[in-house]
């Protein structure tokens, strides 16, 4: 069991993809924390039962649904006050690949001052729209960061220094919903932590194959423009001081 490195899991009504989500989790690392947010469809009573038959797996309840950056925050400050520096975040979905767990834990901990951020690679399965979004959310974070090197915003899969990441939560009533991945990545460069982009497979399962969603593509494009146009500004208020962040992280 590591005493500096868990991975947390948010998840709301995901299904029975949740499962086998946390037992491959949980077969690539110890400890495993899942926050289930306020889920109604029976799951966070089924993953506490089933607990017991992993070591390291601990539950997280909220009582209601408040949204994935509220429940990573939730996760995080039980995590600080655990002894935790650390966390990897992943999707409860069955979208990222557990078996880049412990590479990704290892950079981090050869690197504790950057955030591990994961590159996704795609393949068949991911649908052209998500993809030509990505293509304009990406080019949006380098305009906001000055091009410091965040290689996607928008893939979940990464580790975070923890207190640095509560800290920027903190100061800030937003990144609490769908907004989380990509804020954090830019909040983070402006705090001065390097990225490093690590490429690592993604794989988007149909409904019929279990598959979950809750991205709704007209409110949360509109919500992901609107946080995009305000970091906008925090970035101009910041500029005298983003202007050599990337001559620093490229150094």
């Amino acid at each position: 069991m590591s005493p500096t490195h868990l991975v947390l899991i948010p998840s709301y009504n995901t299904g029975a993809k949740l499962f086998e989500t946390v037992a491959a989790a949980c077969a690539a690392w110890n400890p495993v924390w899942v926050v289930m947010d306020g889920s109604t469809d029976g799951t966070s009573d089924q993953l506490r039962r089933s607990a017991q038959d992993y070591p390291g797996l601990r539950v997280l309840v909220m009582r209601r649904n408040r949204g994935k950056g509220a429940a990573i925050e939730f996760g995080l400050r039980k995590a600080l006050a655990a002894g935790f520096t650390h966390a990897l975040t992943m999707d409860a979905d069955g979208q990222h690949a557990t078996d880049m767990i412990a590479h990704f834990m290892a950079l981090s901990t050869d690197h504790p001052r950057r955030v591990i951020l994961g590159k996704p690679v795609f393949d068949a399965s991911a649908p052209a729209e998500r993809i030509i979004g990505r293509k304009i959310a990406n080019f949006c974070a380098d305009v906001e960061t000055l091009w410091a090197g965040i290689g996607d915003c928008l893939f979940g899969f990464r580790v975070y220094p923890i207190a640095d990441l509560l800290d920027v939560m903190i100061s800030t009533p937003f990144m609490r919903r769908f907004d989380f991945d990509p804020e954090a990545a830019i909040r983070l460069c402006w705090r001065g932590l390097k990225p490093l982009n690590v490429e690592a497979p993604v794989r988007y399962f149909r409904k019929e194959e279990g598959g979950v969603s809750h991205f709704n593509y007209v409110r949360d494009n509109l919500w992901l423009s609107w946080m995009f146009l305000r970091l906008a500004g925090g970035m101009l208020i910041r500029l005298p001081w983003l202007i050599p962040v990337p001559a620093r992280f490229n150094a």
